[in-house]
C-alpha cells in the first residue's frame, strides 16, 4: 500500500513556475504508474499527467502539453510536477495519485490511491 503527500502549490502569476512534488511512503512505489490530477472550482476532476513504473514513459493532457513535465524519483519515492508557463485557466487544486499497475493510464478508475491535494492559483 501507498500513501501520497502532495507539496509545492502555492500563488504565482501567469507566465510563472511551480513545482509540485508527491512523497510517497510506502516499498512498493516504484511498482505503480503515478499521476497527476487537478480539479478547479465547479468543475470535475481531470487528468493533467502520468509516468510509467520505471519513468520511461510519459503522458500528457492536451492542455498542458509542452508546459507541464513530470518525473519520477523511484529511490527518494518522489514524483514531481513542474509547471511552466502557467495560466489563469491552471488554477486548480492538484492531486498525486499511484495507479494500480506499472503502465500509464489516464482513466481516475485506474488509480487506487490519491494524496489530499495542493492548492495552485495562478493570478491574471
Amino acid at each position: 500500500q501507498v500513501q501520497l503527500v502532495e507539496s509545492g502549490g502555492g500563488l504565482v502569476q501567469a507566465g510563472g513556475s511551480l513545482r509540485l512534488s508527491c512523497a510517497a511512503s510506502g516499498r512498493t512505489f516504484s511498482s505503480y504508474a503515478m499521476g497527476w490530477f487537478r480539479q478547479a472550482p465547479g468543475k470535475e476532476r481531470e487528468f493533467v499527467a502520468a509516468i510509467s513504473w520505471r519513468g520511461g514513459s510519459t503522458y500528457y493532457a492536451d492542455s498542458v502539453k509542452g508546459r507541464f513535465t513530470i518525473s519520477r524519483d523511484n529511490a527518494k519515492n518522489t514524483v514531481t510536477l513542474l509547471m511552466n508557463s502557467l495560466k489563469p485557466e491552471d488554477t486548480a487544486t492538484y492531486y498525486c495519485a499511484a495507479g494500480r499497475a506499472g503502465r500509464i493510464v489516464t482513466r481516475q478508475v485506474d488509480y487506487g490511491t490519491w494524496g489530499q491535494g495542493t492548492q495552485v492559483t495562478v493570478s491574471s
